[in-house]
């Protein structure tokens, strides 16, 4: 049995992260989506928030387990049982920084191959980075982020305003 990782903050999902789930989710048997707890940043959304929005966005796609973790993913493989990691990679640049980290994750945990997987064309300039700046700027994300994650951004970015007035 292939159990893969796709670890990631996903803060929030977008839907260039619901198509590499979906596609590495047919090449393997268990798919643990990783929802990464960093200390080191603030998230817009809870890390329980990230969980159950992907939970909602994954529901119909079988072999899917959503997890958070903290720490280092090498860890979190050998907690789940997982050999493989699934990275999307949107252009040249994201490669070589992802071939480091598949290297050192390797060295750290030889049993752990990464497995990368071509950002589909439409969403290759997309990043969650990308889906909070055009939000804050009351932009469209209707293209960038699934139905029910819309709504959730928006609330969060009016908040954040509003919180920034007073």
């Amino acid at each position: 049995m292939i159990r893969a990782i796709y670890p990631g903050s996903f803060d929030p999902v977008t839907l260039g992260h619901l198509d590499i789930i979906e596609r590495a989710a047919k090449t393997v048997d268990e798919l643990i989506v990783g929802v990464l707890n960093n200390g080191g940043k603030t998230p817009m959304f809870s890390i329980d928030e990230r969980v159950s929005m992907l939970e909602e966005v994954t529901e119909e796609i079988p072999n899917i387990k959503v997890l958070s973790f903290s720490g280092l993913l090498v860890d979190f493989a050998k907690q789940t049982g997982a050999t493989t990691v699934v990275r999307g990679l949107r252009a040249i640049s994201d490669f070589e920084y992802e071939l480091q980290m598949a290297q050192t994750n390797r060295k750290m945990y030889p049993l752990l191959d990464t497995m990368f997987l071509a950002t589909s064309l439409e969403y290759s300039y997309l990043s969650s980075t990308t889906v909070k700046e055009v939000a804050f700027f009351d932009g469209d994300i209707r293209e960038f982020v699934p139905e029910s994650v819309i709504s959730k951004v928006q609330d969060r970015v009016r908040a954040a305003k509003q919180k920034g007035r007073t």
